[in-house]
């Protein structure tokens, strides 16, 4: 299957009338809230990664960042790469992924219903496709989603832990990758998502699942 490059996309046939977008940074409840909003409204979930239906059909050529673990002889070289790499891969991910999204989303939209969508879209891609008050951004303090990385159950950061436990010196290549970790949740990402435009939730430990939930149904105009 060939897919059009995400630059080349005409953005005013990409409207997406009834569709709502969460996105931001690590750790700031944007999975939880997208389950939660299609749930409620008996919408379409995107869940975190909604893209991976159609990893099977990429073109290495032409999704190289995606296809590179697909392609990996030993796992251990994702984590010996520098930050600096992991980063330029990390950004490429998302920018492929992008196209993907889109092509999922044109396809969804035909269905009339509501779509609850935990995105990678680009923010400047976001505010060519929808209208700005169907887009949330949640954020957590930077400092989380290095810290708390390995913190959560899942397998595939648990095998990523276990990597790097394997590696000659532990020490040394956690610190290498919670470097690359830092590049990717950077402050400059951070405020760069803070301060675009759309509405905004902060992570507050303070605040319970309920009170973040009402929050974003009102950000996104969704009560009444």
């Amino acid at each position: 299957m060939h897919f059009v490059d995400a630059q080349k996309y005409n953005m005013d046939n990409q409207w997406f009338e009834n569709a709502y977008f969460i996105t931001g940074t690590a750790y700031a409840g944007k999975s939880t809230m997208i389950k939660l909003l299609a749930e409620k409204y008996d919408g379409i979930l995107c869940e975190e990664n909604y893209h991976d239906r159609l990893l099977d059909e990429l073109d290495k050529e032409e999704f190289p960042c995606l296809n590179y673990t697909r392609n990996l002889e030993d796992w251990h070289d994702f984590i010996r790469r520098s930050p600096e790499e992991y980063k330029a891969w990390f950004d490429g991910v998302a920018r492929e992924c992008e196209i993907l999204e889109l092509r999922i989303l044109e396809d969804l939209k035909k269905q009339e219903k509501p779509i609850f969508v935990d995105t990678n879209i680009s923010i400047e891609t976001l505010k060519k496709i929808t209208d700005p008050n169907h887009v949330l951004v949640m954020l957590a303090d930077p400092d989380i989603s290095v810290r708390r990385f390995f913190e959560r159950p899942d397998r595939e950061k648990q095998f990523l832990y276990q990597l790097i436990m394997e590696e000659p010196n532990p020490e040394k290549a956690m610190e290498n990758y919670r470097r690359g970790l830092e590049l990717i949740n950077s402050q400059e990402a951070y405020d760069r998502f803070l301060n675009y435009g759309f509405s905004v939730i902060l992570r507050d430990e303070s605040r319970t699942i309920e009170e973040t939930f009402a929050l974003v149904e009102e950000k996104l105009g969704l009560r009444d």
